[in-house]
């Protein structure tokens, strides 16, 4: 039976599924910030609720965004760091492909992004086409739909090569880089 932590970062809450087998149990609560400081203390109270030790898991998923920077960045190193220190595999799910789960190929998947914007992705049964930002709305994705998703994606990848997940950043940063280079260090 595959036993699977799930987690989402990248929107104003910290949600997390647990799959044991065909059994998701969510959680999610919302929360503008403080997601750096709940998501660690969150998994555990979901482990221990069922009775489970980090030791007990097969993989990690984690929704990889469009999203919040910051969000996705809290989540993508919660992976990571998981992964390598319980040598199990860490799998990416972007927020297209959790809102789209389960769904008829073709089809456009939007989210909700900032300034009157959406982020937009087709996905077909070749794959996804390249996430794009246009003018638009969209309706906020279920978070506990999604987590679901994201922990059911994963589990379906486990025992295939995977690349370590990554943010999935449909534009670039709001900040720009400092035009100062940066300062020489003499020995």
């Amino acid at each position: 039976m595959t036993v699977l932590l799930a987690f989402d970062t990248a929107a104003p809450h910290c949600a997390a599924a647990l799959l044991r087998g065909d059994v998701v149990v969510t959680r999610v609560e919302p929360m503008a910030t403080g997601q750096a400081e709940r998501l660690m203390p969150l998994l555990e109270e979901m482990l221990a609720e069922a009775g489970l030790v980090w030791a007990d898991l097969d993989g990690i998923g984690v929704g990889t965004g469009p999203g919040n920077f910051t969000g996705i960045r809290i989540g993508v190193a919660a992976a990571r760091g998981l992964a390598l220190g319980l040598s199990i595999p860490a799998i990416g799910v972007t927020g297209f492909a959790a809102a789209g789960y389960g769904l008829p190929r073709p089809v456009t998947i939007t989210l909700p992004a900032p300034r009157g914007q959406v982020w937009q992705q087709r996905l077909t049964d070749d794959g996804p086409e390249n996430p794009g930002l246009v003018p638009g709305e969209a309706p906020v994705p279920d978070s506990l739909a999604n987590v679901t998703a994201i922990a059911r994606i994963a589990a379906s990848l486990l025992g295939t090569p995977q690349p370590r997940p990554a943010p999935c950043y449909v534009r670039g940063a709001d900040a720009a880089p400092p035009r100062d280079p940066p300062p020489v260090i003499l020995p």
